[in-house]
């Protein structure tokens, strides 16, 4: 580890961390219904919208009611986005000539995207027509990112309101999550990714001729396409899917350190300023802070051990004699799968960040990473993306991690928990189980059937622990919505399509619905005033209780899987 590189890391913290509050309030601003630096410009547009698809801003929804108008919502994205694949060929915008993507690819991409998971099992640049890549892709980013946001208004709301049974209009929420929030901030992002080299255009791939050529051509074709517009929009919303197959590694998609930096803050600026915006929705900034210093806390111990795994590089090295402090094979440390432009840090950084969130994007390849380098990354996910997460989904899945805090803590002292006046109940409870217990059993037990079956063993390129860990990863990325992958897992087959498929459908509706369940709850009880024995959750003492429970809970679910898989490959790594 370098100086150099933890001043990378502390300056990626401090930008973040000074982008919280400004735009947290104007978030909170636009779903609050009030006036914002771009109401004059986009309320004619919006009330437009509204009049154009027949709804009725007036009318609120209840949580069920809420609930099946996302499942609509989600079902009709991800049965357009199937047909899209399905007749690219025969469509305009399709310069490189694609065809019509396999049944089972279609449909596990068609829930990647909707499902806000981005998970790839093909080459973007070459499979997919430029008019999917828009029309499909792009759209699915902003959309899927809105349904989550639109979960966690909702959920906030809850806190709000008393005695009432209502949570909002999903609509209404939906569309100002996507004209207000995401379309400004990607648009602005969009243009400083062109401005540092990042492609957008709509013509066709270049044929490069090489000055050296080692087989029968001498001409290399280079790949180009709507790239900046996708790639804004893909960290904004904590999406990760690329354009091309090498996603943030591509030179065009990531040229330099700074935009390696846009990057890391896109995808995680949002998730951060929703802290604040909890806060000031529930009129309790202390709230939203204290959730903040959780994650900043829980995300700096991670970028900390995975930059101290890299740094070490591979033991085995030394073995042999290599200095790996300035040899050509690893300067600094693994390099191996990693860019020179980014560097341990930068690489470490940004795996941090997108496991933490559920962006899924990748400037390294994570399969190159050491054993325990391997292990934060797949246990960031394993927490339940709660380090941030997904925007809303991340918010959304912590704010259950703080009813169960106070709910312990009540249990300790003999008191009936509560939660911002509103007391925690036995249904309460129970919604909080299934959102924190389903994705453990989704991931686990798919990875059980995975590696117990032929069909599942058959797609590992990789024997012993390491293949083991790229099953679990698979299905950890598909079931927490995150979508980067190990290398040397054949995912692109009938069995990991349809399971990883129903692995990301439950990852994201089957904890949502709990979610606004619980939502629909709360929102129907009278708030009680603090008392004495009231647990203070913006106190010092309960940032580091929530932390406990947050790493109690992971390590319950899956430390025994990561036993197997990365810490085994740790031991016989170091010849233990």
């Amino acid at each position: 580890m370098t100086l150099v590189g933890w001043l990378q890391i502390t300056l990626y913290f401090l930008i973040l961390l000074l982008l919280v509050k400004p735009l947290g309030s104007y978030m909170a601003k636009v779903f609050q219904g009030e006036k914002t630096f771009f109401s004059r410009l986009l309320s004619p547009i919006e009330k437009w919208m509204y009049k154009a698809a027949g709804i009725d801003v007036s009318i609120e929804m209840n949580w069920k009611t809420y609930a099946i108008a996302l499942l609509v919502f989600n079902f009709f994205g991800i049965l357009f986005l199937y047909l899209l694949q399905r007749v690219q060929g025969f469509l305009p915008l399709n310069p490189t000539g694609a065809t019509a993507v396999r049944p089972d690819t279609a449909f596990n991409t068609a829930v990647s995207y909707v499902t806000n998971t981005n998970w790839q099992n093909y080459s973007g640049e070459s499979t997919m027509a430029y008019i999917t890549q828009m029309a499909g892709m792009t759209v699915q980013n902003f959309l899927s990112a809105a349904t989550g946001i639109a979960v966690f208004v909702a959920f906030t709301r809850a806190f709000i309101r008393h005695g009432v049974n209502t949570l909002g209009n999903f609509w209404v929420d939906i569309v100002r999550s996507v004209l207000y929030v995401l379309l400004p901030l990607s648009l602005a992002l969009a243009l400083v990714l062109v401005s540092q080299g990042v492609v957008q255009t709509l013509s066709n791939s270049v044929q490069a001729v090489l000055l050296q050529t080692g087989g029968a051509t001498n001409v290399q074709t280079i790949a180009l396409g709507p790239v900046a517009s996708q790639l804004a929009i893909k960290h904004l919303g904590t999406n990760g899917g690329g354009f091309f197959n090498a996603n943030a590694s591509h030179p065009f998609e990531n040229p330099n350190a700074l935009t390696n930096l846009l990057l890391m803050l896109a995808q995680t600026v949002i998730p951060a300023a929703l802290t604040y915006t909890f806060g000031k929705m529930v009129g309790d900034t202390g709230q939203g802070w204290t959730i903040l210093a959780v994650m900043v806390i829980l995300l700096v111990i991670f970028v900390g051990c995975i930059y101290a795994a890299e740094a070490s590089g591979n033991p085995l090295f030394s073995k042999l004699g290599v200095d790996q402090s300035a040899s050509a094979l690893q300067p600094g440390g693994n390099m191996e799968g990693k860019e020179a432009r980014f560097g341990i840090s930068g690489s470490a950084l940004f795996a941090g960040t997108t496991t933490a969130t559920s962006n899924g994007a990748v400037n390294s390849m994570h399969d190159s990473y050491t054993p325990l380098g391997g292990l934060v990354l797949l246990l960031l996910m394993q927490l339940g993306e709660v380090v941030f997460g997904g925007v809303g989904s991340g918010m959304y899945t912590m704010l259950i991690f703080v009813i169960v805090a106070v709910f312990v803590a009540g249990l300790m002292v003999g008191r009936t928990p509560e939660y911002l006046g509103k007391k925690i109940e036995p249904f309460d409870m129970k919604m909080a189980a299934l959102v924190i217990l389903i994705m453990p059993i989704v991931v686990l037990g798919l990875t059980a059937l995975a590696v117990s079956t032929s069909v599942g063993q058959s797609a590992v390129l990789n024997p012993g622990a390491h293949g083991f860990s790229e099953i679990l990863y698979a299905y950890t990325s598909q079931g927490n919505n995150n979508g980067s992958a190990f290398a040397g897992l054949n995912g692109n087959s009938i069995f990991y399509n349809l399971t990883g498929a129903l692995a990301m459908l439950i990852g994201r509706y089957w904890l949502a619905i709990p979610t606004l369940a619980l939502a629909g709850s709360i929102v129907a009880k009278k708030k009680v005033p603090a008392g004495a024995g009231t647990l203070s959750t913006t106190s010092l003492l309960f940032v580091f209780w929530l932390i406990g429970i947050i790493l109690i809970v992971g390590a319950l679910n899956f430390l025994p899987a990561l036993a197997l898989g990365p810490i085994v490959e740790h031991m016989i790594m170091i010849g233990a």
